[in-house]
Formats: structure tokens, C-alpha cells, sequence
């Protein structure tokens, strides 16, 4: 089997319909304020903390996964990247394992993206109704430069949770499950693990 990195694509993908999910009940104008107002309570949060210039590189991307991690729903996202396709044929024990490892290359590759900038400023663009979810369209704005970035919620249990970002227009769902497919298709779950495992080399 060859060796392949598994890295955030910036490539532009088309999204997939993977979400075969029934989330929630029906929306209104209040559920998406609510949601917005979510977002962007954390959001200046994490403006917050990359202004501050006392904190080192590694010590804001920590803070900011503090503020941003309860947001995001990382079990469901694992099982989505693997979809109907590979989640059932693997054990429990080798879904925790994915789930774990895909949770920190998940945050790794928002926090890397997020934490580059200093200068800020974050546009909420537009938020809205799509098919029971909501989603909110924002730029990040630095020094004339801007990430798109596109908050995809769903209404849990227990609160909105994000279950798709998508980044300068590619999603992060769809973008790894791409790159899972490929590995799975020249080997097994194991295959993937074990190079989840592996620091990229720089």
C-alpha cells in the first residue's frame, strides 16, 4: 500500500450529499439568531486571545480550542468522514481509536488555520436556514486578507452543534473524506489508523 499524507486539501471539492441524518425539528428566525449569537460570543473570545501578544503560538491555539471545541460535534463528524460506507464494517474499539485520532487532526488543521492571525477582525456575514440546519457565513479579516469560513449547525440535544466547516469554500467532511476513501480503497481500517498516527514530516 503506498504511503499517503493525510492532509487538509484546499483544492475545491463539491459537497457531497453525505448527510443522510435527520437533525431537528423546524426553524425560525429565532433559532438562527440564537445560533449566531453563539457563534459569535465565541468568536470574540477567540479574538480575544490572539490579540494578545503575551501569549505564545502554542498557548493561544490551546485557548482557543477551549472556547471553540464545545461548538463542534467531533463524534459525529468522525462517523461522517467514514460514512455509511466504512462506519459499520469497523469494531467499536477501532471507532474510538478513528474517532480520537481524526479529533485531533480535526482541530489541528482549524487551529492552525485560525491562530495565523493577529490583526483581526470576524464578519458574520449571513446566517440561514438550510434543510433544518443553519448556516452562518463569515470572514476572517487580517491585514487586507480574509479567511471564508462556513459554520454548518445542527440543533442536538443539548444545544446547536457544528457538524461541517467549511473553509475558503472546501469542506473539511467531505475534503478528508475523500482522502479516507482513497486509503480504504488500497487497505483497511488499520491502514488508515496507523497513518493517522504518524506525524507528518516537515
Amino acid at each position: 500500500m503506498h504511503n499517503q499524507k493525510i492532509i487538509y486539501s484546499t483544492k475545491s471539492v463539491c459537497l457531497a450529499a453525505l448527510l443522510i441524518l435527520v437533525f431537528g425539528g423546524p426553524l425560525t428566525a429565532d433559532n438562527t439568531g440564537e445560533v449566531q449569537e453563539l457563534l459569535k460570543k465565541r468568536l470574540d473570545s477567540v479574538l480575544v486571545v490572539l490579540q494578545n501578544e503575551k501569549l505564545s503560538f502554542e498557548s493561544k491555539k490551546a485557548e482557543i480550542s477551549e472556547i471553540v471545541s464545545p461548538m463542534f460535534d467531533f463524534p459525529l463528524m468522525a462517523k461522517l468522514t467514514l460514512g455509511r460506507k466504512h462506519w459499520p464494517t469497523i469494531t467499536r474499539q477501532q471507532q474510538e481509536k478513528f474517532t480520537d485520532l481524526f479529533v485531533d487532526l480535526l482541530k489541528q488543521t482549524y487551529l492552525d488555520r485560525i491562530s495565523l492571525y493577529t490583526d483581526e477582525q470576524v464578519v458574520i456575514k449571513t446566517a440561514a436556514e438550510v434543510n433544518r440546519k443553519v448556516h452562518i457565513h463569515t470572514d476572517l479579516v487580517s491585514k487586507g486578507d480574509s479567511i471564508s469560513m462556513l459554520y454548518k449547525f445542527y440543533r442536538a440535544g443539548n444545544g446547536w452543534k457544528i457538524y461541517d466547516l467549511e473553509i475558503q469554500g472546501v469542506s473539511l467532511i467531505v475534503s478528508y473524506r475523500n482522502q479516507f476513501d482513497q486509503i480504504l480503497s488500497t487497505g483497511n481500517i488499520d491502514d488508515l489508523i496507523q497513518q493517522m498516527q504518524q506525524p507528518e514530516k516537515t
